[in-house]
């Protein structure tokens, strides 16, 4: 059976970002055959790699916001307690004391502006960040739902196995993204990439981002 995509406008711009991804590889397959000293096609696919892991970084973002809130405007008993401890500055309380913001509006717009400096490519800082929405494992929860959805019980990931996963393609897109992507000790001889490979890590990527999706949803 397969998971469903969340209806939400934050996941319709996850998918929208990550096909940019997707062409980007296409359009390095159809130069392939026209490679020449002035076009690098594998930058192609090192663009594609940077704009994927983009792409679930902003959905992360963004959905952890809309789930904040969602949970905080109506005040949920549900709410779980990292999110009834969350602290705002005094200068948020006394908009809402104003009557200048509604409670959720002041939470969020704090939370905006936390996480703006934050990168959310590692697992265990994505962990953190939606302590804020959910109680449940999710990392343990998604392994169990790719193994069950996507691969129909024929792998065995765990959540060490799937952390793993996803930061072997983060610490990829850092390489790219602050090293030039160059060799280790290297200044000119950059990392071999191909379409096959980025177009793996493009479709883990979705399937991490639905199965997180999957869990948030409450969904077995």
């Amino acid at each position: 059976m397969a998971v469903s995509a969340p209806q939400t406008r934050q996941f319709e711009a996850f998918q929208t970002n990550l096909s940019y991804a997707r062409r980007m590889v296409k359009t390095g397959g159809m130069l392939t055959p026209f490679r020449s000293p002035t076009i690098d096609i594998d930058d192609f696919y090192r663009a594609a790699w940077v704009q994927a892991v983009a792409a679930i970084d902003h959905w992360l973002h963004e959905e952890v916001l809309r789930r904040v809130a969602e949970l905080t405007a109506r005040d949920s008993p549900e709410m779980p307690p990292q999110l009834r401890r969350y602290e705002l500055p005094l200068h948020r309380v006394e908009a809402v004391r104003r009557g200048e913001a509604d409670l959720s509006e002041a939470v969020v717009e704090h939370l905006r502006e936390k996480l703006a400096v934050q990168a959310l490519q590692h697992p265990g800082k994505i962990s953190e960040v939606l302590k804020l929405v959910t109680e449940r494992k999710v990392w343990y929860e998604a392994a169990g739902c790719i193994n069950e959805h996507f691969f129909q019980g024929r792998t065995t990931f765990n959540e060490k196995t799937l952390r793993s996963r996803y930061l072997e393609i983060t610490q990829r897109r850092n390489r790219i993204a602050h090293d030039a992507d160059l060799v280790d000790g290297d200044l000119k001889q950059r990392r071999s990439i191909d379409a096959n490979e980025v177009t793996d890590a493009i479709d883990w990527i979705e399937r991490i981002a639905l199965a997180i999706a999957h869990v948030l949803d409450g969904k077995k």
